[in-house]
């Protein structure tokens, strides 16, 4: 008898915010990533996110673009520290609805995997500190001597995703016909196209507009809103845009 699988995004989805933020601000307080690069390049994407002028995406792609950038050279055990020293500080601030789906699936002896932008070593800590059985996040790589070379292979986009948790079905001999999978972005989409049971938790409107436009994900989409100490399940074909 095949498993069943219950595949999470981290950023947005379990972690309240997006833990690539922390990173980011652990490397300017190391000194890694100068102060100016927040003022001047990331804090107007910011802004604008904050008065919801702008795109969500766009401000975590903006410090992705730069944690590329100043990642190249470090050394392995560098980036390994801050990731511990992030999830040591922030780890605890996830969602109750993601944190109690996450025991409730334990509880039921499924197979937990965390599917993640967010670096490797930042997905290790935390799959570590929530019990998953395996995870997978964007791969920094580097070279023969543990230095980070500045390539990345991406796990953010919805065609890795897709090859990701097919590959975690292959691995785990995981039924997703089964199965459930938790997300917030367009990034996610894929993830919820290939499971029985998808959750939109706190979803963006780009990816509500693409489910919306999906005649057979609409039929089986839960969508999640966790506000203050209250869980809403809404109706998706309810949902209006402004």
């Amino acid at each position: 008898m095949a498993n069943v699988g219950a595949f999470f995004d981290l950023d947005g989805t379990l972690y309240r915010e997006g833990l690539i933020t922390e990173v980011f601000k652990k490397m300017v307080k190391y000194e890694i990533i100068g102060e100016e690069r927040w003022y001047n390049d990331v804090r107007p994407y910011f802004t604008k996110w904050d008065k919801r002028q702008g795109d969500y995406d766009n401000y975590l792609l903006k410090m992705i673009d730069i944690y590329i950038e100043s990642v190249k050279g470090l050394q392995k055990y560098q980036m390994d520290y801050i990731a511990k020293k992030v999830v040591e500080q922030k780890g605890d601030r996830v969602y109750t609805f993601t944190r109690d789906r996450i025991k409730w699936h334990q509880a039921n002896g499924h197979i937990l995997i965390i599917i993640s932008g967010s670096p490797s070593e930042l997905v290790s800590e935390m799959a570590k500190k929530y019990g998953f059985t395996d995870y997978i996040g964007a791969k920094y790589i580097i070279d023969k001597d543990s230095i980070y070379t500045g390539e990345v292979i991406p796990m953010w986009d919805s065609r890795s995703k897709k090859k990701a948790i097919n590959d975690f079905a292959i691995k785990y001999d995981i039924d997703l016909n089964e199965s459930y999978a938790y997300g917030d972005t367009a990034g996610d989409y894929t993830m919820f196209k290939n499971v029985k049971h998808p959750y939109c938790m706190n979803p963006t409107k780009e990816l509500l507009q693409k489910v919306i436009k999906d005649r057979e994900l609409i039929k089986k989409i839960n969508v999640v809103v966790e506000r203050k100490d209250v869980i809403y399940n809404l109706d998706i074909e309810d949902i209006q845009f402004l």
